[in-house]
């Protein structure tokens, strides 16, 4: 029988105590009971933030003041003298951004960083290894995104020419200096001090001023910075209340679930003994699921909090409706539901995503950009082994994944019913891939993740390998180079020579080199949209012509 998972209070936990009756009472340890005290009072608080301390009745400086005091104090009560970190990392970052080059801030203040970071998670593992208790390292990591961000966005705005940098990065270019107010605030502010989301150092700054609201609806959903027009202050109460609600039901299933698998049956011999490899599967699955539904709650809270405060407004859609998705870290339907890699990772922790971006993988060469964005990824979580092993078979899995789109999605976009059937069998093996990539990401243990591996026989990784190197030498990708140029010398050349081993292997090396660019498969999915119904409109004109009378 399957044991419960016990709540147990934490020695090592430095926050306040003085709700351990409340924590006894509803069986939650008491860093848990403190962190929901403090994300509940930042709710109330933000409504207030929103409303009294709107900018139009208050000064720029005062709702700084303001959000970064009660930050400060969510910090202090829910850890207690490990505090100490919150304002020593960014004080120190801080120095070296007033300090250095603007040539070289962004890499100085990535170093110190993550440097500080990382001595924090090593003392953590030290000390109380595999404790799932709220510790400092949470809000440390997105502070250290918060910092690095900024550091990056001052040297794009005072170095870098703006025709050389990506629209993303001219409209987070920095070319002023924060002053400490405004850095602290910025770093510390009640909304996200606890667990995110990541908020851009320019789109905090425009909320606190109140420019996030003169924002001009655009008819393509997408902010220009440009021109600004005075409009009707849009209300965030029912995205806040449907949040709040959507975070109370995967709190709810998180709880109601996660006793029926816990993830530390993984590693007991019973269960790698005593089990089908189906049945492996399914629970790996399952227990990665459960586990997640903890972050859904976490993350959904903390963007109804900012949303509440009047922060993550992001325009206007095409319909002129407002939207409230600029900084959300998570979309749980499109997640859970996406029937590839690339649309589930594109909704997962979506504000960390923004960050790699930002910050890796539109800064180095594109051969490099699965292996540097994985390898920051997994630095930045910190030093439990698990990390790595699914961060590095994520990057197999989807090089495979994208491999296999290719080779496979344009046979199956003939008709609804193939299109449909393709999606439902891709959904599937995404979930199973999710679970069993992510399943050492919760196990933390390297060899209790290996053995299970070893259990599954290593297959997903034995496929993906497949996939990438072998299977494009015996099955013909869709061509998407359909210029006149290109066919007319395939068909000079008897196109025989493009199935040799000869060429293959280009392919798989391009795949590999791809990075982690998932946009590429947008263009793979126009393109195959347009394929079909170019191919659908040549049947309707060839059944056309046959139904056109003949002359003799």
């Amino acid at each position: 029988m399957l044991e419960s998972p016990k709540f147990i209070e934490n020695d090592l936990y430095n926050g306040s105590h003085a709700f351990t009756w409340l924590a006894d009472m509803v069986g939650l340890s008491v860093d848990l009971v403190n962190f929901l005290l403090c994300q509940i009072s930042a709710l109330f608080l933000a409504s207030l933030f929103r409303s009294m301390l709107h900018p139009s009745k208050v000064s720029s400086k005062l709702r700084h003041t303001f959000a970064l005091s009660i930050g400060l104090a969510f910090g202090y009560f829910c850890f207690g003298q490990q505090a100490i970190h919150i304002a020593g990392l960014p004080a120190i970052c801080y120095i070296v951004i007033r300090t250095q080059d603007p040539r070289i801030v962004q890499r100085a203040v990535l170093l110190v960083a993550m440097s500080y970071l990382l001595c924090v998670h090593l003392m953590r593992q030290l000390y109380d290894y595999g404790s799932y208790a709220l510790d400092i390292t949470g809000p440390l990591m997105i502070i250290t995104q918060k910092v690095t961000s900024l550091a990056f966005s001052i040297h794009d705005g005072f170095v870098r020419e703006e025709e050389d940098l990506t629209k993303a990065q001219q409209y987070h270019a920095i070319r002023k200096m924060p002053s400490a107010l405004e850095y602290f605030s910025y770093v510390w502010h009640f909304q996200s001090i606890l667990a995110g989301p990541l908020v851009f150092y320019k789109d905090y700054i425009e909320f606190v001023e109140g420019y996030n609201l003169l924002k001009r609806p655009s008819t393509n959903g997408s902010l220009d910075n440009g021109k600004r027009e005075l409009v009707l202050e849009p209300s965030p109460t029912k995205t806040v209340i449907r949040k709040v609600i959507g975070s109370l039901v995967c709190a709810f299933i998180f709880m109601k679930f996660v006793k029926l698998y816990p993830v530390k049956n993984m590693k007991e011999d019973d269960f790698l003994e005593n089990t089908s490899m189906a049945y492996k599967y399914w629970y790996a699955m399952m227990a990665t699921t459960c586990i997640r539904f903890k972050y859904y709650h976490a993350w959904l809270l903390a963007d109804a909090i900012c949303n509440n405060a009047g922060l993550g407004f992001a325009g206007y859609d095409k319909d002129g409706n407002a939207k409230w998705d600029l900084i959300s870290n998570i979309n749980v339907l499109s997640f859970e539901f996406s029937s590839n890699m690339r649309d589930a990772i594109n909704n997962w922790n979506c504000g960390t995503n923004r960050w790699l971006r930002t910050l890796v993988y539109e800064r180095v060469p594109k051969r490099y950009g699965t292996l540097l964005t994985f390898a920051l990824s997994a630095v930045w979580h910190g030093f439990y082994p698990g990390y790595y092993l699914t961060f590095a078979t994520g990057a197999v899995t989807v090089t495979a994944a994208r491999m296999g789109r290719r080779l496979f999605r344009h046979r199956f976009q003939s008709t609804q019913l193939t299109r449909m059937f393709y999606d439902i069998l891709t959904c599937l093996i995404t979930r199973i891939v999710m679970g069993y990539a992510t399943f050492p990401f919760v196990l933390l243990e390297f060899m209790g993740s290996i053995k299970l591996y070893l259990r599954f026989y290593l297959c997903l990784h034995i496929i993906s390998l497949v996939t990438i190197f072998i299977l494009p030498q015996y099955i013909r990708g869709e061509r998407r180079d359909s210029s006149p140029k290109s066919t007319d010398s395939v068909a000079a050349s008897g196109s025989v020579r493009d199935s040799s081993p000869t060429r293959v292997p280009q392919a798989a090396r391009a795949a590999l080199a791809g990075g982690n660019d998932l946009n590429e498969d947008e263009d793979e999915d126009k393109h195959a949209k347009s394929a079909t119904e170019g191919a659908a409109a040549a049947t309707e004109e060839s059944k056309a012509a046959d139904q056109r009378p003949r002359r003799d």
